[in-house]
């Protein structure tokens, strides 16, 4: 396997159901690195909610933020940066408004993590997941300082997040509206995708995506999957997922990513 660059999804994938690295996946990321295969973790996550992660482990890696609408190298440098326009920002905060009350919303742009009200148990849930911190802020106020999203957060119950997807997605065909988990619904720009922020980063370093391997276990992990050479599900993703995958590993809680770059001789 000719492998010049290794993509991962984190949560679900990367990180165990307790959010941890097991000491194989860390070891795995180290020797890919040793042999000048740069790995790059690939998540609907903001920044700040990522270097937690690569601190831990004592690397410094390329990411893919907002699964795609911000992409950074090892030095943190900006090689892209999608927000959401003021208009459908507007828009579609008054439509969730409207149509929805038992909602979190969260409102990020660049490295700062906007809500209405930090003490919210949803936002505190997600600051002790993420080691991110959240900022109270007036949603309008940031529209009138052009402080625009790249990414709009919703945390509500499973039924009212499949129901928002449907909802919002049929109403909003600018937006790219995807649930990252039965109680997360991202909302970004419809051209912002995990492969296009792959696509970004391939052509920085003149890689081609015909010599690349990634891991996601969730739908937003789609695109990506079918994206790269050697898409590989977690045991753990959805069978719909597992059947768009080239490979299937074992799950996030059996060291997948380990085990299947053991597996094709890559570490």
């Amino acid at each position: 396997m000719n492998t010049q660059i290794v993509f991962s999804d984190i949560d679900g994938t990367f990180l165990t159901n307790n959010h941890e690295v097991t000491e194989k996946t860390s070891s795995a990321v180290k020797k890919l690195l040793e042999k000048n295969i740069p790995f790059v973790l690939v998540s609907a996550r903001m920044p700040e909610a990522i270097y937690p992660i690569t601190e831990k482990i004592g690397v410094k890696i390329p990411i893919i933020s907002y699964s795609g609408g911000l992409v950074l190298t090892e030095d943190e440098k900006i090689l892209y940066d999608k927000k959401i326009s003021a208009e459908e920002t507007e828009k579609i905060l008054a439509e969730i408004s409207a149509g929805w009350s038992d909602v979190t919303v969260n409102y990020y742009s660049g490295r700062k993590w906007f809500v209405r009200d930090v003490n919210d148990k949803r936002v505190i849930r997600e600051m002790n997941i993420t080691s991110a911190t959240a900022e109270n802020a007036d949603f309008e106020k940031l529209l009138e300082k052009n402080i625009l999203p790249n990414k709009i957060l919703i945390m509500t119950e499973p039924p009212i997040c499949e129901e928002m997807e449907k909802e919002l997605g049929k109403k909003f065909e600018n937006l790219n509206v995807v649930r990252s988990s039965k109680i997360l619904l991202e909302i970004m720009d419809k051209t912002v995708s995990k492969a296009t922020g792959i696509e970004i980063l391939l052509k920085h370093y003149n890689f081609s995506a015909e010599n690349t391997v990634g891991f996601g276990d969730n739908y937003n992990d789609v695109e990506m999957l079918k994206y790269i050479g050697c898409g590989v599900a977690m045991g753990n993703a959805p069978d719909d997922v597992k059947k768009i995958a080239k490979e299937i590993t074992t799950s996030n809680e059996e060291d997948g990513i380990y085990n299947f770059l053991a597996e094709k001789n890559l570490l």
